[in-house]
């Protein structure tokens, strides 16, 4: 190989493996926003969430680096095979994971209201729910970088659960504002919370999918049955339910 040739190849090869490390660096902003976010609301600290909140300029920041460097790469080296469905994967995993960031904004959001008002009972259910999709988005990021359908297809599957305690919580909620109407105002606040919780394993599982796709050449079912019969009562919290500050 002439020396030209390998130099071409090794900057291909450092370009590729700082795509990767762009794609875990903004993954672990959104691993630590969630998980500030959800200590704030526990310890009722408005300062970690505010902190939180703050993650979400970078996120966002990461996120346009990571688009413009995939794009470039794309239209100056043609990637071809593996190669190019990886980038375009990461492609596509890019604006996910930065909608986990906005989730675990609003969930931080939903903890500074929080702070100003009177604490409902101990809520476990939020705390559980919050490591589970943490833990499923650093899963599913590390089978991306490691082309672990296993991982993936096990993040897929934890989804049901994250599901499951979202339809608990949603019951516990509504029990304690029939109970005492004071306590409308904080577990309305508690829903939005959980239900950004169980986006984020929503789109935890797309990237699990497309992880799959990328390594296989294989759909996962997306129409996987949903088990948060909740989903079908509240409102969805999308742009014009939460404030983004985009």
């Amino acid at each position: 190989m002439s020396t030209d040739r390998s130099h071409i190849v090794k900057s291909y090869d450092e370009e590729l493996s700082r795509l990767s490390d762009l794609i875990s660096r903004l993954g672990g902003l959104a691993e630590t926003q969630l998980e500030q976010a959800i200590e704030a609301l526990q310890k009722r600290d408005a300062d970690l969430a505010e902190t939180a909140i703050q993650h979400d300029h970078k996120i966002d920041d990461l996120h346009i680096e990571v688009d413009e460097m995939a794009i470039n790469m794309l239209a100056l080296r043609q990637p071809m095979a593996g190669d190019l469905r990886y980038i375009v994967t990461g492609l596509k995993i890019a604006p996910l994971v930065e909608r986990i960031g906005d989730y675990g904004k609003n969930v931080a959001k939903r903890a500074v209201a929080l702070n100003q008002m009177p604490p409902v009972k101990p809520m476990y259910t939020i705390p559980r729910m919050g490591h589970i999709v943490r833990e499923m988005t650093k899963d599913v990021l590390d089978a991306f970088a490691n082309n672990d359908v296993t991982k993936a297809r096990d993040v897929w599957y934890r989804d049901a659960e994250v599901d499951d305690l979202h339809d608990s919580l949603f019951r516990e909620l509504l029990t304690y504002m029939m109970e005492d109407p004071r306590n409308i105002t904080p577990c309305t606040h508690l829903l939005f919370v959980a239900r950004n919780l169980e986006r984020i394993g929503d789109l935890t599982t797309n990237i699990a999918e497309l992880v799959v796709y990328q390594v296989e050449g294989v759909l996962l079912d997306s129409n996987r049955p949903k088990t948060d019969e909740a989903s079908t009562t509240i409102i969805e919290p999308d742009s014009r339910t939460e404030e983004r500050d985009k």
